[in-house]
Formats: structure tokens, sequence, C-alpha cells
């Protein structure tokens, strides 16, 4: 049942300082102002990570941006929010963020039939050898459309 996804936002930072082992679509829980604001593409996590508390998992490090046109009733913007995932799904983040290094990331939000979905990636830190291989690996790409373009126009 996959209908029209809209990003509202991603985390480029995310995917230059981890590796991504693996990706899981989830829901979450936001009081009414908030939805507003993520609708609108106020949100910041450059540092926001999930963890798993008592078999929930939490989002940190999460700002959503009070909502411009509500009332005094506003939302805390920097409070946790709640991921929704399965039990199942759950456990098997449980025992993965156990083993050494992984650490869970949110890598973008978007709309999907009418509602906010986070993708949360299992990931594993880069040490700054791959990051330089990433960006070597970025500048050969870029060098190579750049010369596939100037002998296709002449």
């Amino acid at each position: 049942m996959s209908g029209p996804v809209k990003i509202i936002a991603q985390n480029r930072k995310a995917r230059f300082n981890y590796s991504v082992e693996e990706t899981l679509e989830c829901g979450i829980v936001l009081e009414g102002t908030e939805v507003k604001s993520v609708r609108a593409g106020n949100i910041s996590f450059p540092d926001a990570f999930a963890e798993i508390r008592e078999g929930e998992v939490w989002l940190n490090n999460f700002h959503i941006t009070p909502y411009v046109y509500s009332s005094v009733f506003n939302h805390n913007p920097d409070r946790q929010k709640k991921l929704l995932l399965h039990r199942d799904q759950i456990k098997r983040l449980t025992r993965k963020v156990d083993e050494k290094g992984f650490t869970l990331i949110p890598l973008e939000f978007y709309l999907k039939n009418g509602r906010i979905k986070v993708l949360l990636g299992i990931c594993k830190g880069k040490k700054l050898f791959d990051k330089r291989a990433d960006i070597r690996e970025r500048d050969m790409k870029r060098d190579i459309q750049r010369e596939f373009r100037k002998k296709n126009d002449g």
C-alpha cells in the first residue's frame, strides 16, 4: 500500500558521517501544532538520534519550531518523540543496537498517505579515511560528468 510520498526533509550529513546498514520506515507520535509545523518543513535534526528504552523507541534532539499561527497552547519544541514500530521490529533493533558501534539515526521525514513517517537508519560511524574516500569518489564522478557534458556540447 504505497501511496504518493512527499519528502519533507533529508539528513544528508548522516549519510556522510555514517554508513547506513539498513533502513526502516516508522511512524511518529506528534501533537496538534507539531503536525502543522512538520508539514510546513519547520524542523531541524542534524544531531538527532533514536534510542530504545523499556521496549519503546524515542527520538532525541529533534527540534520542531512552534507553529506560527497557533495560540498560546503551543508544544515544547525539543521534547522527545515516540516512534511507532511493531514489537518484533523493536526486538530486532535492540539486538542490532547492542552490537558494537550501531546507532539509530533518522535519515528523512516524509508524508505518505497523509501521515508523517520517519526513515530510520541502522548506522555505523565512519572513520576519517572512509569520509575522504567518499569525497574523492564524489569529485571523480563530478569530473566525469563535466567531461561528458563537454564532449556532448562541442
